[in-house]
């Protein structure tokens, strides 16, 4: 699709057992927490909801950026599973319902820091994931862009399938997240 920034002709990050498990670790510590799971309740695109959401758009970013060098798999996974760590559900309040796309990603770097003390650097990836619907904060590292590209992914499949389908594959949906590496 035209809107990704990512160049798949960069060389592919070499992953080593011992880093596969630590990331796997982390990414199951937070598949389970009490407060990732309040993600459930909030609802997302046409059935989906924030925390199938979230953890298919971490699924996707350690898939992508796993094809390129350098990047913080650490930055991406955090990044990736608290994007929409807003906890509130803005299409029953008119007001948020106007402000959502610009003030969810604050929020979630609120809600981020205070329930999870996250660095700067995940902050970024969490704050700029909306762009370019929030044109001021721009995914200006590489690992904000990956997230912010995956996010967008995730989004167009789940906006483009009917709640019916969702509503089939919905099983199907948790298994595919259980694991961060198939």
């Amino acid at each position: 699709m035209a809107f990704y920034f990512i160049n798949d002709n960069i060389s592919t990050m070499k992953l080593t057992d011992e880093r596969k498990k630590e990331l796997e670790d982390i990414y199951q510590n937070f598949l389970h927490d009490e407060k990732i799971l309040k993600m459930k309740e909030i609802p997302m695109h046409r059935g989906s909801n924030c925390y199938l959401h979230s953890f298919r758009v971490a699924k996707l970013s350690i898939k992508r950026a796993l094809r390129h060098k350098e990047a913080d798999l650490f930055v991406i996974l955090l990044g990736a599973i608290l994007h929409d760590y807003y906890l509130y559900d803005w299409r029953t309040d008119r007001e948020m319902l106007k402000h959502h796309m610009s003030y969810h990603p604050k929020k979630a770097v609120e809600n981020a820091i205070k329930d999870f003390n996250i660095s700067p650097e995940v902050q970024k990836v969490i704050r700029t994931h909306m762009w370019p619907g929030n044109i001021r904060d721009w995914p200006n590292t590489k690992e904000a862009r990956i997230v912010s590209n995956a996010d967008k992914a995730i989004c167009i499949e789940e906006a483009s399938s009917s709640k019916a389908y969702k509503a089939k594959r919905y099983e199907e949906y948790y298994l595919e997240i259980e694991k961060l590496f198939d």
